[in-house]
């Protein structure tokens, strides 16, 4: 407050003779007062009253002096500190985000990655809020709207220790308290689990992970959960994965070939249930593509076959045109690593943050419970605008493609999928990205 009444009164008189870091708050709000009322003098002020220092207790700094001095705030210098190579486990929902990766676009939400970049930014953890600054990777990217259980990334961050220091495990108990920093700068629905303090030799948040493990969260309704576990059998193995995919062809993939380790139907609880994967890696949009035709043969217009079909590219060079499962109930649940020295927040060894922990547990317990009562509440609403016998009559005759979001989208014919259109070719797509780029490239040399 003080530091603003000083800055108007500086800004409406900048040539003004007075001595006002003098002035008290009372003094210089009166006088503020005044000018605003088109005064050019004080009336009441004794003028040698403004020139004594004031009485009134002035607020002061770390450093003692007052902040009336106006003294410029430090630059935090990051030469002067030492950094180490750690890896963060985090988890977050992703429907209020733009997706994972950090954009240097403006995107409609923000990203996960943004946030958190922003928040160490903030706590002095790294220089700026860029991936290109602290030696970033990441293990999996995830869309707009997707979630993540066990998400990793690996990065450069100011350290309390020395590099001597960062080998001896003794010595953790010293270090920055990385999960109490970041989680108290963080909105509640992004949460650092974990941090590894010595990663492996040549670690990478990306290159590292051994395998990927997505769990796809779907209501039973009208769905053959048998005929989708014997399509989701299908999967498993390497194969050629176009046909269940978007093509991007900035990325120029000409190799399409992705291992699945396992896929399998289960259940999770009352009606709910998901489909389990765990593969190397995962193209654009794959495990989407893949429930979306589940979801086909779950309602049993296509037969299980029509996934050996997909994934036979020589049957189908290009993709069949269809839509991918909605984003809100894919979960990246795990990305699993060689063995490597996870520490939670149980792992406070002196009990320092114990306080800290407790206030972020009711931040996110708050959160969860608002979550618990709008699903209660939507759930008597739903009852009363959704009666069963209207449900019945609505579902008779009525023709919907599951999406997995509650909506699907209607058809008055079902065109099987092996009778659509088909999008262009791998090739095709890649050869006209070059040229655009090849274009963009000319017209920068001609100018």
């Amino acid at each position: 407050m003080f530091k603003r009444v000083m800055s108007v009164v500086f800004n409406a008189e900048k040539n003004a003779a007075r001595d006002y870091e003098s002035w008290s708050k009372t003094q210089l709000i009166k006088r503020i007062q005044e000018l605003e009322a088109g005064e050019n003098a004080p009336k009441d002020e004794d003028p040698q009253a403004a020139k004594e220092p004031s009485k009134e207790p002035q607020p002061k700094t770390k450093q003692g002096k007052t902040a009336a001095a106006g003294q410029k705030k430090r630059k935090f210098d990051f030469s002067k500190h030492n950094t180490r190579f750690v890896a963060f486990r985090f988890a977050y929902m992703g429907w209020n985000y733009n997706g994972l990766n950090f954009q240097n676009e403006p995107t409609p939400l923000p990203t996960v990655e943004e946030e958190i970049l922003q928040a160490m930014t903030k706590a002095k953890l790294v220089p700026e809020a860029d991936p290109a600054s602290c030696n970033f990777s990441r293990c999996g990217r995830t869309d707009k709207g997707v979630s993540a259980l066990n998400q990793v990334i690996s990065l450069d961050v100011r350290s309390a220790l020395s590099k001597e220091e960062h080998a001896d495990k003794e010595k953790d108990v010293k270090e920055l308290p990385y999960l109490t920093i970041l989680n108290a700068l963080l909105p509640p629905d992004i949460r650092i689990t974990a941090v590894c303090l010595r990663p492996p030799p040549n670690f990478n948040a990306r290159f590292s992970c051994k395998y990927r493990h997505y769990k796809y969260l779907f209501k039973k309704t009208d769905l053959d959960v048998d005929l989708m576990q014997e399509a989701a059998l299908k999967y498993e193995g390497p194969h050629d994965f176009r046909n269940f995919c978007k093509i991007d062809g900035s990325k120029q993939i000409t190799n399409h070939c992705r291992e699945v380790y396992s896929a399998r139907i289960e259940h999770f609880k009352d009606d709910f249930y998901v489909f389990d994967l765990k593969g190397t890696a995962f193209l654009w949009h794959q495990v989407r593509c893949m429930v979306a035709v589940l979801f086909s043969v779950g309602q049993k217009l296509e037969s299980p076959s029509i996934v050996d079909d997909l994934l036979n590219v020589s049957k189908f060079p290009s993709k069949p045109i269809y839509e991918m499962a909605n984003d809100v109930p894919l979960v990246l649940y795990d990305c699993v690593f060689p063995e490597m020295e996870w520490l939670t927040s149980a792992n406070d060894f002196n009990g320092t943050q114990r306080p800290k922990l407790s206030k972020e547990h009711g931040r996110f317990n708050s959160l969860f419970l608002e979550y618990q009562l709008k699903a209660n509440i939507a759930s008597m609403v739903h009852s009363v605008f959704m009666p069963e016998e209207i449900k019945d009559n609505l579902l008779q005759g009525a023709g919907y493609i599951n999406l997995g979001d509650g909506r699907g989208r209607n058809f008055k014919k079902y065109v099987p999928i092996a009778e659509r259109e088909v999008g262009e070719t791998v090739e095709a797509v890649n050869a006209r990205h070059r040229e655009k780029k090849k274009r963009k490239m000319d017209n920068k040399t001609e100018q």
